[in-house]
């Protein structure tokens, strides 16, 4: 069972169930991931989604990743992705996967320049971000290629168009 804990600043000021979607995006990016069986696993896996503002997100980003700037998404892995697999075996049956942060300002001004809404980018975002927890990472091509195609699968499901198509003028 996977559980969605949200914490939402202020800034995120739409008129939107932040915690659905979270809850929406992470159970997505599970099932369309190879660790899809553990959503009905009786295990509880525990994913912390954050929806924070640029100031927090650029001192995880300094202090974490050597980056003194704010970034759309970050992601903190609590198991390893080697240990996956063993989740299912948790001495008390729950689980801590994770945390995913998302900053405001960032994520508003790439869903503009995507031309979509806040949403739509902050879902993406968490689906991105819930892959990273399950050991995916976008580093060379082919890994990239891997985890993208999980990310359309995840956001097709959710009716949100591929991210990464390329329109042609």
């Amino acid at each position: 069972m996977i559980e969605t804990a949200v914490q939402v600043e202020p800034a995120w000021t739409e008129k939107v169930d932040w915690e659905k979607l979270a809850e929406h995006a992470v159970l997505a990016a599970f099932r369309h991931s190879p660790n899809g069986p553990l959503v009905d696993d009786a295990v509880t896996i525990e994913v912390s989604v954050r929806y924070a503002e640029d100031d927090e997100v650029r001192e995880l980003n300094a202090a974490y990743r050597g980056k003194d700037k704010p970034t759309n998404v970050l992601s903190f892995p609590m198991v390893q992705a080697d240990l996956l697999e063993g989740l299912s075996n948790s001495d008390d049956g729950e689980v801590l996967l994770g945390d995913i942060i998302l900053a405001h300002g960032v994520c508003v001004r790439e869903a503009e320049e995507k031309g979509v809404a806040t949403e739509i980018h902050a879902t993406h975002l968490v689906v991105h971000g819930t892959l990273h927890l399950l050991g995916f990472d976008h580093i060379d091509e082919g890994e990239a290629e891997a985890m993208e195609a999980i990310e359309r699968a995840a956001l097709a499901s959710l009716g949100i168009a591929d991210p990464y198509a390329v329109e042609e003028a």
